[in-house]
């Protein structure tokens, strides 16, 4: 004890303060990183801000002109119409050319300039540290569970309703429900989001043909058609894997995403405020792919798998 513990004592105070130090200096490194990112993003947006804010006091300017140049013609033209009789008014040439100079005068011109561009803001360093803050925390992240109602015949649901496991035959256990998918192999959450940021993760390892993503409430749940197939209509932005290929659909737009490596999990954050959709891959660090869109209601979790089996994890 007298030779063993004091040695021991003494390496454990000199590695918990080399870790210490590792600690303090790396979360220093990210801080410092963060910060020099923030500075910059403010400008880029600072400056968008003043660029569209000059070019409409320009519009304003060339429209304060306009109707200076209108309000001169009108002078004329009513003074013409009130001192001129019938027979010079017919002979009147210059009615005609001063009418000529107003036409199209106050056609709306819509121009990009006007517009604030949101893309200042947006930052792969940022999204990929927020990504990460959202989901490294599990205590954060949604308990989301499958509506047993909507789960195709084609798919068996776990007791606690978190794993799909797709089977060639269709069951004939199922009854017959209007919330439920009787083509595709579909399932939709249990809980939907109108605002807010939320996010969930599934294991889709064991998969080699799976849909993840949302889906309005309004997604048609029977037959064959693209309607009800998610990613081919209006109603549902999903992350679809097909053996090795990858890709991003929304009403019928496929995007093919190339991706290194098969995501053994992924994380799907729904940020309503922004109105961004993230997939995510945990292990990794990487944003798969993101989204903006304006989403016209409340959003469900929907899944599909078609190979094997998905889970949920919380």
């Amino acid at each position: 004890m007298a030779e063993v513990l004091p040695g021991k004592n003494q390496r454990a105070v000199s590695m918990a303060s080399a870790a210490r130090e590792l600690v303090i200096q790396r979360l220093g490194l990210v801080r410092s990183l963060c910060e020099t990112e923030e500075q910059r993003l403010l400008e880029r947006v600072h400056g968008e801000e003043e660029r569209a804010h000059q070019s409409i006091l320009t519009q304003r300017v060339h429209w304060a002109e306009a109707l200076e140049k209108l309000d001169a013609i009108r002078t004329f033209l009513v003074d013409v119409l009130t001192h001129t009789d019938d027979l010079q008014l017919i002979k009147e040439q210059e009615i005609f050319e001063r009418t000529e100079e107003a036409e199209g005068i106050l056609d709306p011109q819509e121009s990009k300039k006007l517009n604030f561009n949101e893309k200042c803001a947006w930052s792969p360093l940022l999204t990929q540290l927020w990504a990460t803050a959202a989901l490294g925390s599990l205590s954060g992240m949604e308990d989301v569970r499958i509506d047993e109602r909507t789960v195709s015949p084609f798919l068996q649901l776990s007791d606690d309703r978190k794993t799909l496991t797709f089977s060639a035959k269709k069951s004939k256990a199922c009854a017959d429900d209007p919330e439920r998918f009787d083509h595709w192999p579909n399932a939709l959450a249990a809980t939907s989001f109108q605002a807010g940021l939320h996010a969930w993760m599934v294991n889709v390892q064991n998969s080699c043909a799976y849909k993840v993503g949302v889906a309005l409430g309004q997604l048609p749940r029977k037959g064959s058609g693209s309607d009800s197939r998610l990613g081919h209509s209006a109603y549902s932005w999903v992350f679809s894997r097909y053996d090795q290929e990858f890709c991003f659909s929304h009403d019928g737009q496929h995007e093919p995403l190339g991706l290194l490596r098969c995501p053994a999990q992924l994380g799907i954050l729904l940020d309503l405020q922004a109105q961004e959709l993230l997939f995510y891959d945990p292990a990794s660090g990487v944003v798969l792919h993101s989204h903006h869109a304006s989403f016209p209601g409340p959003l469900f979790p929907v899944f599909a798998v078609a190979d094997q089996t998905i889970s949920i994890v919380h």
